[in-house]
């Protein structure tokens, strides 16, 4: 029998396949693919995951309440602290989302601090994979991102797991690092306090190094994961930097939150760089008073901040002079007086691939200042552990593992990938712990093989309706540029529903029928129960003539011809 089929070629699995012949020796698949979202989620979260637990609450006939439940269990397979992540994450999945090739990405970051906000005011529970306690025993040096969720991951395996923070609180950069206004700290401690909940023992105010020795914990620990941080900020070297008046990013930030009396009310302060942490330094000491500015040596397409958060900081009304570098800081009787800078041109690209800041010659020039905060970089304080310190001092490891040369050390988070962020901490965290499971139970990690990754040219985008990207609850800069706080408010549960309706299933199955409206032949069959892989239908092969259909109608490229 002839197939008259309209004409359309698109990539659906083993062939681009053209219809309008006398059928085909190819057969339709389910076959899982593997989302962009989460392909490029340095965490490797379940997005697509949470996000359709919660999309397909009704047709389910599924509480939204139960349905948030569950979707939170998804996001903390691999991210324990997705309140936090919501709001600190530059969101390097919504970059790569499918749905930017309609209207805008989905909000993933906005429905992942919904979802952990949700967690917190119901008092969720994380829950162990194993209620069998091993005998052996995990050292975590550190309770920033990397080492909570190293943590997380060992105690939920049922490891007894020792935490040691030097500082007298825990958080790491999440507590000292990130600024109130953007993380809470009661959110924070929330999170922290659930992954203790799992029997993490946490030792605060105590220096691997000083207050407890290395050697020690070699001899009462079956391993050990080494997450300091990076917490040393590194100095200008140029004239005049000693003294009264200059304090790193780094350091100043830390004083704030840990409570010390820094005076900068109507003082003028100069943030020198363009990281995250020179923004939130001139954010914070404008919020205390400051007549703040930034002063950085290349553009602001070369600034490594996120583009949110150069946006807030214009809108708050702090200037930033680009193509200006520091050349010596001005003082008065020691008292600095101001900052003495020269204009600069790109050149070509350097190492980092930006082009290479180069200085204009006459072409000095003094800013006024009282107080100098140079965020130009920071690395790691390796007093007690020099013997894992690399010839830049950070800590070079495998990367898959994070194994270090010496057995049973391993070492994740921003001492070792240089100052990363704290989703990829939190991935390093993980990928650490899986290492370490194995290691004590002296077994081979096995292989991961994860589906063929989907992207939006094997999908049918024109089954989904228009719907617009939802934005931040934003405060008003007017409003906000005064006080600790939080700038961002969580989404309401509409927002989260509408939000994640958004979401594609990109390569996986979401139930729209089309396989099963559009086969001509009966050959595929809808199940009143889902099989074990999730699907709703059943493709019945002894009467499909392989015209490829239900693969090209298929919206989220789930089938394959083959």
């Amino acid at each position: 029998m002839a197939v008259v089929l309209k004409t359309r070629k698109r990539e659906i699995g083993a062939a681009s396949y053209s219809r309008g012949g006398e059928g085909s020796h190819l057969r339709p698949a389910y076959v899982e693919k593997t989302p962009p979202c989460r392909n490029a989620c340095p965490s490797g979260n379940d997005i697509r995951g949470f996000l359709t637990t919660i999309a397909q609450s009704e047709m389910l006939k599924r509480e939204y309440d139960e349905s948030y439940v569950q979707a939170w269990r998804t996001l903390t397979e691999t991210n324990p602290i997705p309140a936090i992540i919501g709001r600190v994450c530059p969101h390097f999945c919504e970059t790569d989302c499918n749905r930017n090739a309609k209207e805008g990405a989905v909000s993933i970051n906005q429905v992942e601090r919904f979802l952990g906000d949700y967690a917190l005011e119901h008092s969720l529970k994380h829950e162990k994979i194993s209620d069998d306690a091993k005998k052996e025993k995990v050292a975590v040096i550190g309770s920033g991102p990397a080492g909570l969720s190293c943590a997380f991951q060992l105690a939920r395996r049922g490891y007894g797991v020792t935490m040691f923070e030097a500082f007298d609180k825990t958080g790491g950069m999440l507590r000292y690092g990130i600024p109130s206004y953007r993380l809470p700290e009661d959110i924070l401690d929330a999170e922290v306090a659930a992954i203790a909940d799992l029997g993490v023992d946490i030792k605060t105010g105590t220096r691997v190094g000083s207050d407890v020795s290395m050697d020690d914990l070699k001899k009462d620990y079956d391993a050990i994961y080494i997450a300091i941080g990076a917490h040393q900020g590194w100095a200008l070297g140029i004239p005049g930097e000693e003294g009264e008046g200059v304090m790193s990013a780094v350091e100043f930030l830390n004083s704030f939150r840990s409570g010390a009396d820094i005076d900068v009310k109507g003082k003028k302060v100069l943030v020198i760089g363009g990281g995250n942490s020179a923004v939130d330094a001139a954010r914070t000491s404008k919020r205390m008073g400051a007549d703040s500015q930034i002063i950085y040596r290349r553009t602001r397409e070369e600034m490594p901040a996120e583009e949110e958060e150069i946006d807030d900081t214009l809108e708050e009304g702090i200037n930033i002079e680009y193509l200006t570098a520091p050349v010596e800081i001005v003082r008065d009787g020691g008292k600095v007086t101001g900052l003495k800078c020269i204009k600069m041109e790109l050149g070509e690209p350097d190492d980092s691939g930006r082009r290479r800041p180069e200085p204009v010659a006459g072409s000095e020039f003094v800013i006024d200042c009282d107080m100098v905060l140079p965020a130009i970089g920071q690395g790691p304080q390796m007093e007690g552990l020099d013997t894992f310190k690399d010839e830049k001092g950070w800590i070079t490891v495998d990367e898959a593992t994070g194994a270090t040369t010496e057995e049973g050390i391993f070492a994740g988070g921003d001492v070792t990938n240089h100052l990363g962020t704290v989703t990829e901490a939190i991935g390093l965290g993980r990928k650490a712990a899986t290492a370490i499971d194995y290691h004590v139970r002296g077994e081979e990690i096995p292989k991961e093989f994860p589906p063929k990754l989907i992207k939006s040219d094997q999908m049918a985008l024109n089954y989904y309706a228009e719907a617009p990207r939802g934005e931040k609850n934003v405060m008003d800069a007017g409003e906000r540029a005064s006080n600790f706080n939080e700038v961002v408010s969580t989404w309401s549960n509409e927002q989260a529903i509408e939000e994640s309706n958004r979401c594609m299933s990109c390569g996986k199955c979401f139930d729209c029928g089309n396989c099963y409206s559009f086969c001509s032949y009966s050959a595929v069959k809808k199940l009143e129960e889902r099989d074990e892989n999730g699907n709703p239908y059943k493709f019945r092969l002894e009467v499909c003539v392989g015209c490829a259909k239900c693969a090209e109608e298929c919206p989220c490229g789930y089938i394959n011809m083959g």
